[in-house]
């Protein structure tokens, strides 16, 4: 799913909580704020702790409980959990269809795939994507983000093989891994590790993430681990 906002950015803050669940902070410039949630998850049910969370959009790309546990979220938030066209707070929001399995959704069936994009930044959240290749209706949307969020943790979603595959068709600036194991997870999937040997780059791990259009890095893609 693409989302564009057309309000200048002064500084964007990208957390995550772990699974698919990011907090997008977009500051267009003093007093002004847009926060976004990607795919809150209930901890019950994952093993893992959600903060409180409150937010002017959430954005869920599939029905699963590791992904669309809106409890977790205040706030009189609009909620987008599907393809369309939308348009809150100066934000547009685009759907873009994807599949949960290589399969075009005939074992895990289908999710949406999003993007944000403010004032030269792109950033796309990949959901469970289990597709191993982009459509070229999927690249028409996707191709050169700037940031991209992406699975890598295989079982359910792509693995690091096919998550480095995926990279290499975007070629974005930036690169967030997602959906991996973490302590506690109940879900057994693939360590980080194992995608960073894969794009053969040296990360680097944050707690959180700001970042400019000037930050940008303009030559070779940064690899970002983000602490949960």
């Amino acid at each position: 799913m693409l989302i564009l906002c057309y309000t200048k950015i002064v500084i964007m803050i990208i957390q995550w909580f772990g699974q698919a669940c990011f907090k997008i902070q977009a500051k267009p410039g003093p007093g002004q704020e847009v926060t976004v949630v990607f795919d809150p998850f209930d901890p019950s049910k994952l093993g893992l702790k959600l903060p409180k969370l409150s937010g002017d959009i959430v954005a869920v790309t599939h029905n699963h409980f590791d992904h669309n546990y809106l409890s977790g979220v205040n706030g009189n938030y609009f909620l987008i959990d599907g393809p369309g066209e939308y348009e809150v707070k100066g934000v547009f929001v685009y759907g873009l269809e994807a599949y949960h399995d290589n399969k075009r959704g005939q074992e895990r069936g289908g999710i949406t795939m999003y993007s944000l994009a403010a004032e030269g930044i792109s950033l796309a959240h990949l959901g469970d994507l289990g597709q191993t290749e982009l459509t070229s209706e999927q690249m028409e949307h996707l191709e050169g983000t700037d940031i991209v969020l992406l699975p890598v943790g295989g079982t359910y979603t792509i693995d690091a093989k096919q998550a480095a595959q995926i990279v290499a068709q975007i070629e974005p600036r930036l690169i967030i891994p997602m959906h991996y194991r973490l302590p506690g997870l109940k879900t057994d999937l693939q360590e980080v590790d194992k995608f960073v040997k894969e794009m053969g780059m040296k990360a680097e791990t944050l707690d959180k993430l700001k970042i400019t259009k000037k930050d940008l890095p303009s030559d070779e893609s940064r690899l970002v681990i983000l602490a949960t």
